[in-house]
């Protein structure tokens, strides 16, 4: 009888370090240009968030988001996908389960982050950090969107939302049927 462990198999022959390559050449295709004629008329929206699909196929979704101040994703995973993303311009601050509390990190343009199977995070705009010394006028400085892009293999079909507990546990609130990254 072999003791040999099964193998773990994957819903996708993609692996982490394949969508972490597709998202750097494309944040790479978004800076120079190559899809300004996706971007909206009047550019991105500077009050609320905005995304559109790069490529997609039934193995692989590619998508560029833009994120703004206020406008959170929630605690969720994705489903039965894997899923990376780049970050293009901008900032974005992750907050993720790591299986007995939250962690969180900033992803400044050119990070990039991976999400296995089972990653619980929340995504959001995160502020240029400020340095003022001596008062400070009122001025009403509006928020540049930070753009991000993201891929899913395959691409996504359902995402799960959850919440902490008073105990510290992770528990599931719903889970939602989408073709659209990262909620809305």
């Amino acid at each position: 009888m072999s003791l040999a462990s099964p193998s773990i198999v994957a819903p996708t022959r993609l692996r982490l370090p394949d969508l972490l390559y597709t998202t750097d050449t494309a944040a790479d295709d978004v800076l120079s240009g190559h899809y300004d004629h996706l971007l909206p008329d009047g550019g991105v929206p500077i009050d609320e968030r905005w995304f559109t699909r790069l490529h997609g196929d039934d193995e692989l979704d590619v998508w560029l988001i833009s994120w703004v101040p206020d406008k959170s994703t929630e605690l969720h995973d994705h489903g039965g996908s894997l899923g990376a993303l780049t970050v293009v311009s901008g900032a974005l601050a992750e907050t993720r389960w790591d299986s007995d509390r939250l962690r969180s990190r900033r992803l400044t343009a050119g990070d990039q982050a991976g999400f296995p199977l089972g990653w619980v995070h929340d995504v959001v705009w995160s502020p240029e950090p400020t340095h003022i010394i001596g008062p400070v006028a009122d001025v009403a400085v509006r928020a540049a969107p930070t753009l991000s892009v993201h891929a899913y293999s395959p691409p996504l079909t359902a995402m799960s939302y959850y919440e902490v507990t008073e105990r510290n546990t992770l528990r599931r609130d719903r889970t939602e049927l989408t073709d659209k990254p990262e909620g809305d």
